[in-house]
């Protein structure tokens, strides 16, 4: 039995995509993941070779130089980057997700021909801020502000953005600002969203966040300061930016599903070797009930997070109406990667709390899929609301 998806139920474009995947991740990514860790280095050469591969290109159309895959394609090939380093898959979900859903939906040709196109091919990296220090759960709160510079329409922004992946890192950010009058304050409708080249005077990362996980994707503050933007650089309408936020945020959350079930796999393969490998009482670990119950529960638990995102997935590929669907794919594969992440420590006993061994480090990925793009406590939100029809 395989922990990971398997060429019989795919088809030969999925298999091919997938074992591109898997090839890359286990000769490019895994072996130097515990090292970038430690450094909290951002592998930019890894992520470009991504790209030139068109895994950063997945999710956007053809015409505009990407694959054009289904959801489940994509989320297969985010899975084996994952299951490598959940680090490294961040960026790869960033680039198919929020940012390329809202320029394919609300972009102008230019815009597109400017900014998708090269996002798509990889030759540029691309980041999304929407959270502010007092503004997290509750974006709509958010209070950096975007007003008329009164010269033909431009912008200027001022404020402060948290948690900004890529923020340091990225070419180009996709940010939320206020727009409506200063203190009118009108919630969600009030936000707009700006491209944002991250060599535009004014705008200012600062260091890079000190991460329980995740430590090599760059994570920071970003300062806006008296940046001036031209009009074309307002995407879609004015006060419809929490509104694309929301549609890039369903695709974002499946990103998320996937990439805890990766790190579960991952976590779940470290085990089952172990438990083979080391003896206790004279027997293999894995020939104890014990331990076989667990690995079991594990197993299970992984192949229902699967399940539960590529559900959402298709329901996204045929127009569907998927926000308590994702929400319930995130839900249940971040809490699931945790549990199992938890399991595979405890299985390794001291050697699991130990640096060394990469258990610990799947451990530290894995809490962050229960509060980022959402808590878990949000998530049920979105899923209550969904059941009432509101």
């Amino acid at each position: 039995m395989s922990i990971a998806v398997e060429s019989p139920g795919l088809s030969e474009t999925q298999r091919q995509i997938v074992e591109l995947a898997r090839d890359f991740a286990r000769t490019k990514i895994a072996p130097l993941a515990a090292e970038w860790d430690r450094t909290k280095r951002f592998p930019r050469d890894v992520i470009a070779e991504l790209g030139k591969l068109g895994f950063l290109g997945m999710c956007t159309p053809e015409e505009w130089d990407g694959m054009g895959v289904d959801g489940v394609t994509y989320l297969l090939a985010l899975e084996e980057i994952a299951a490598a380093d959940a680090a490294i898959s961040v960026s790869m979900s960033i680039q198919n997700a929020i940012p390329t859903t809202m320029l394919v939906k609300h972009g102008t040709p230019v815009q597109k021909q400017r900014w998708l196109k090269p996002l798509a091919r990889g030759e540029l990296l691309v980041g999304f801020a929407l959270s502010e220090p007092e503004a997290g759960s509750d974006p709509a709160s958010m209070q950096a502000q975007a007003v008329r510079d009164g010269s033909g329409g431009g912008w200027v922004l001022n404020g402060l953005k948290a948690w900004a992946t890529n923020g340091g890192t990225a070419d180009l950010m996709m940010i939320m600002v206020r727009t409506d009058a200063p203190g009118s304050r009108r919630g969600a409708k009030g936000i707009s969203t700006f491209i944002v080249p991250t060599d535009t005077p004014g705008y200012r990362a600062g260091k890079p966040e000190d991460k329980m996980g995740l430590r090599a994707s760059n994570t920071a503050t970003v300062a806006l300061e008296d940046l001036h933007l031209a009009p074309e650089q307002l995407l879609g309408d004015e006060g419809m930016g929490f509104v694309y936020a929301m549609e890039g945020l369903d695709a974002g959350r499946l990103g998320i599903a996937i990439q805890a079930v990766g790190i579960a796999r991952r976590a779940l393969e470290l085990s089952i070797a172990y438990c083979a490998e080391r003896r206790q009482f004279d027997r293999p670990l894995h020939d104890f009930q014990a331990v076989q119950f667990k690995l079991a529960d594990m197993a299970t638990r992984i192949e229902a997070a699967r399940a539960l995102a590529h559900s959402a997935a298709a329901r996204k590929d045929r127009g569907e109406y998927v926000a308590p669907y994702a929400s319930m794919a995130k839900l249940f594969a971040s809490e699931t990667a945790m549990w199992v992440t938890t399991q595979a420590v405890q299985l390794f006993g001291g050697y699991g709390y130990m640096r060394d061994f990469p258990v610990e480090k799947l451990f530290r990925d894995a809490k962050v899929t229960e509060l980022y793009e959402g808590t878990s406590e949000v998530q049920r939100l979105v899923i209550a609301r969904g059941l009432s029809g509101r």
